[in-house]
């Protein structure tokens, strides 16, 4: 493909990454909704649907990842194969890492269908679906972090976008390889997980819009 169907392809894939991974967090939320565990569980029973939407939204978002991987390292490879090529296995891992949560989620359906059936006692089931609920994606974001940074800063050395936008995502992603690590670590905890995909959001919108109907300078 020419350097413009990538960045168009590169753009839509950006927004359709975010929009199925907002949508998910969302649905999810509003079906795992609770105060406790045995909630939580009782309302991903009652759920099951919306649960199934997260399941495919969480499929999309893996397609995404490998189509960005692909995309960027075709547009930045001619700036330098090597950390074009890093840059892409970041995001190829990002993908194929982030495919083993939906068999997780699968797991959790079980768990909340078979509650109070004796399979497990009470005791075991909150344990097992504490561990479940807390969903921890620092791993794959931590590679998509890195990959990030590379593509970020060989857009910046090629001109190959505004600078100002690639002076942004160069610092959403660093502060990004700089926190995940920490919260994978459990150094890290609460809403500054949260806040600091902001910048990143920040950056990624106007790139991929960028993408869709500026392209790339070559």
């Amino acid at each position: 493909m020419t350097r413009t169907s990538n960045a168009r392809l590169a753009g839509s894939a950006f927004l359709v990454y975010i929009a199925a991974g907002i949508t998910s967090m969302v649905l999810f939320g509003r079906a795992s909704a609770g105060g406790t565990v045995a909630e939580r569980l009782a309302a991903i029973d009652q759920n099951r649907a919306f649960v199934g939407v997260v399941e495919l939204l969480g499929l999309v978002q893996c397609l995404s990842a490998l189509v960005l991987g692909v995309t960027l390292w075709a547009i930045t490879r001619d700036e330098d194969a090597d950390l074009s090529m890093l840059g892409m296995l970041c995001r190829v891992g990002e993908g194929l890492v982030g495919v083993t949560s939906i068999p997780e989620t699968q797991r959790l359906l079980w768990l909340a269908a078979t509650r109070g059936d004796g399979s497990l006692d009470a005791g075991a089931t909150n344990a097992l679906g504490a561990y479940m609920l807390k969903g921890d994606s620092s791993l794959t974001a931590t590679l998509f972090a890195v990959g990030s940074t590379l593509f970020c800063y060989l857009l910046l050395r090629g001109r190959m976008i505004p600078t100002v936008l690639a002076w942004i995502g160069v610092v959403a992603s660093v502060l990004l390889v700089v926190v995940l690590p920490l919260q994978l670590a459990g150094f890290l905890h609460g809403a500054v997980t949260m806040y600091v995909w902001l910048p990143m959001l920040a950056f990624e919108v106007p790139f991929a819009v960028w993408l869709l109907t500026k392209g790339v300078k070559g």
